[in-house]
């Protein structure tokens, strides 16, 4: 905040041109307490100020990612609703650093490792227009204190960034004895952008592999060239793959790696039907086979029917097993059997 007010007045701009914006999560005592004490430090520095709330019922499991999505969605309708095109965030060299270790934890490829963009598109679906500028990415949460600390300012220091229960936090607490062994924040943020460097090189060879082997339709079903998925290096299929399921199910995140990897697998073996992030893939029908035989078809999955309707129940009891002398007969001792009956 301090650091964006210093840019626009060495260029004589009006501090009115942008707004601070603290969300408030609503998971522990005191955060609407901090998030007036940030809207009114904002104010004193000459910025319009606004608190945005999660409301409702909080998670109990998944909070970290959960609170993630449900912070980008509140930031994103304030910027829709106020025609704001490109959004700031205080990502620092060390949440690089803690990002790309956290990714690796959970076995990510090129994708998840690469760095932090600079500039990136906004990370939920529906928000197209706005832009996430990260302008602190090479800059330490330490150095940041120094210059506070150097100007006379107060901050605060959210205490759930010292709650074990989140991974997180103990990658953070974590990050001294890497220092030690030599992996500083700094190295594995280098690491990320090296990553990040060799993933513009990928997205460039998914984006050919799919212009010339993948079909879209305009009622969202996508056409692959099964045979040609196979015999492109591994990397590029599997990019291309995620690319399609997350363009055909609109989701945001792309798959989990490992099961990317088993689905990948499993097509090369040419076993029929499979699902992964709401999809169903499988042979395409003989109409839209534009690859030939192995053609592959990725459609969204149906929704799954949950329990019985009313006349489905009425109609189970009228085809229950008859009970003789208390007794089912030997066809319905079985099947009362597996049922639990």
């Amino acid at each position: 905040m301090r650091l964006a007010a210093d840019w626009l007045k060495a260029r004589g701009l009006p501090l009115g041109r942008g707004s601070v914006l603290t969300v408030d999560h609503g998971l522990r005592p005191g955060s609407a307490k901090d998030s007036a004490a940030a809207a009114s430090w904002a104010r004193a520095a000459g910025f319009p100020a606004h608190i945005l709330r999660w409301r409702g019922a909080k998670p109990r499991s998944n909070v970290e990612d959960r609170a993630r999505n449900a912070r980008y969605r509140l930031l994103g309708d304030w910027c829709h609703a106020h025609g704001v095109a490109t959004l700031l965030l205080a990502h620092t060299r060390d949440d690089q650093a803690e990002t790309f270790l956290l990714r690796l934890g959970r076995g990510s490829g090129v994708d998840g490792l690469s760095a932090m963009r600079g500039r990136a598109p906004f990370p939920l679906a529906g928000y197209d227009g706005i832009q996430l500028v990260r302008p602190l990415l090479d800059i330490g949460r330490d150095e940041l204190r120094a210059d506070l600390a150097a100007r006379g300012v107060a901050w605060l220091d959210d205490p759930m960034n010292e709650d074990p229960r989140f991974a997180r936090v103990r990658i953070r607490q974590a990050m001294p004895a890497l220092e030690a062994a030599g992996l500083s924040a700094a190295r594995i943020a280098q690491a990320a952008r090296h990553l990040a460097r060799a993933r513009e090189a990928l997205d460039a060879d998914t984006e050919r592999f799919l212009r010339r082997h993948a079909r879209f339709t305009p009622d969202g079903i996508a056409m692959l060239d099964g045979a040609a998925l196979q015999s492109e290096p591994r990397e590029t299929a599997l990019r291309a793959l995620s690319t399609i399921l997350m363009r055909i199910s609109g989701s945001t995140y792309r798959p989990r790696f490992e099961r990317l990897e088993h689905l990948y697998d499993a097509l090369g073996r040419s076993t029929p039907g499979h699902t992964l992030s709401g999809c169903r893939i499988g042979p395409a029908p003989k109409a839209f086979r534009h690859f030939g035989a192995a053609t592959l078809e990725v459609r969204r999955e149906k929704p799954r029917r949950r329990g019985l309707g009313a006349e489905d129940a009425s109609r189970k009891k009228l085809v229950a097993p008859a009970v003789a002398n208390g007794k089912l007969p030997k066809k319905g001792r079985i099947i009362g059997r597996l049922s639990g009956s």
